[in-house]
């Protein structure tokens, strides 16, 4: 086999010299290769909706990944800036539409800090049972269309015959199955069905045992550990100068999670631990370790459900608010730990029933930021793997 020694990459032609092995011919042979840009996108099955990443190779190296986003913009920050605040509730739904309970608990959060609106303990409760149970929802999502990036199908039959009870659940709730604007300023819309929490009961005892099936099935599969291990490793320090979070930082080891660090709703009374990345099968920081994360989370949630069905107290499921609220002047900015990371409202106010400024900060935004870091010097193949590990919904990059 012949040794490469590789020279210094020219502007458009890159020349390599292969030595010989020694006691062969003295012969040198002048290879040269060409870069080739290669549209990965925005229909590609692989980048997670409507993203189109710009990949510059040279065979199967690529030597720069540059996404190019917009092609899912439709205006929601300004959509904000021209509605009551209770009517923008359906919009947040549309940014992570995986996580829909999630967007509109930080919206409605945002509001009442800003009106200074107290929610009742009983509707707190609801709010974590919906949110919980979305986390769940959109985890399997990602760890189904992960396994699939990877050319394992039977994962995303599995993760979507489970999501299906808990999509059963949210029809029960609120007669919708994604974009759900269940919970709202002050509460959530209606009060639990009857029997709800025994039937979320039942979910669990059943759902609790798959998520071993799932770590056996693909978690430590040989073929997806090699595919995802010391793959798109994000450093401690890479994690922090680029702000990310949710699962891509707790992957790096950095136990952020707002639930703790900066306790909302009811999760002060709540048991449930954060879960990191330990470089188990790899490099810490890599792939496998941001997907086992959220494969850990996932059993958290579980705890955390069990804990509320105990817990719900009786009482009012909202607060009496009148329908055309008035909200005081003001700024307010409110955090939440959204299942991709971490979801902010800005709300500036001017008085009255519509809001004078909004702003969002999206998670999948600021988490896509890391991406021509991760894809400098990798194979074409394991982009697909670097795209998944990071989670994207299009929805809520563009906005």
């Amino acid at each position: 086999m012949p040794i490469v020694t590789p020279t210094p990459l020219e502007p458009d032609v890159i020349r390599r010299d292969y030595a010989l092995l020694p006691g062969d011919s003295d012969e040198q042979i002048d290879v040269q290769s060409e870069e080739m840009l290669v549209n990965m996108g925005p229909q590609h099955p692989s980048t997670h909706g409507v993203l189109r990443i710009v990949l510059r190779t040279d065979g199967e190296m690529v030597l720069e990944a540059v996404p190019h986003l917009g092609y899912l913009h439709r205006c929601k920050e300004k959509i904000g800036e021209n509605l009551p605040y209770y009517q923008y509730i359906g919009y947040t739904d549309r940014l992570d539409y995986l996580s829909a309970m999630n967007n509109n608990h930080a919206w409605s959060m945002a509001v009442e800090k800003l009106a200074n609106i107290e929610v009742p303990p009983r509707a707190e409760f609801i709010r974590v049972i919906a949110v919980e149970l979305n986390r769940i929802a959109s985890h399997l999502v990602s760890f189904g269309t992960y396994g699939l990036d990877m050319g394992a199908f039977t994962p995303f039959l599995y993760a979507f015959r489970e999501r299906e009870y808990i999509l059963d659940l949210f029809e029960q709730l609120c007669g919708a199955r994604l974009t759900l604007s269940y919970i709202n300023v002050g509460g959530v819309t209606w009060d639990l069905p009857p029997l709800f929490l025994e039937k979320l009961k039942e979910f669990l005892d059943y759902f609790e045992p798959k998520v071993d099936e799932y770590n056996d099935l693909l978690t430590f599969n040989h073929i997806f550990v090699k595919r995802t291990a010391n793959v798109g490793v994000v450093s401690r320090e890479l994690a922090i100068s680029y702000a990310l979070s949710g699962p891509m930082i707790r992957g790096s080891g950095i136990p952020l999670d707002l639930r703790k660090d900066r306790p909302y709703s009811i999760y002060p009374k709540l048991e449930f631990d954060v879960c990191v990345g330990a470089g188990l099968k790899g490099t810490l920081g890599d792939c496998w370790d941001r997907y086992w994360v959220k494969m850990q989370e996932i059993k958290q949630c579980i705890h955390i459900l069990r804990q509320c069905i105990e817990q719900t107290p009786p009482g009012p499921h909202r607060a009496k608010l009148p329908r055309h609220m008035k909200v005081p002047p003001g700024e307010v900015y409110a955090e939440y730990e959204n299942p991709r990371g971490h979801l902010g409202f800005f709300i500036e106010s001017q008085g009255g029933v519509i809001p004078y400024r909004v702003k969002i900060r999206g998670p999948s935004f600021v988490n896509l930021a890391v991406l021509p870091e991760l894809c400098r010097g990798v194979l074409l193949a394991d982009v697909p793997a670097i795209v998944g590990s990071i989670d994207v919904v299009i929805g809520e990059v563009d906005r």
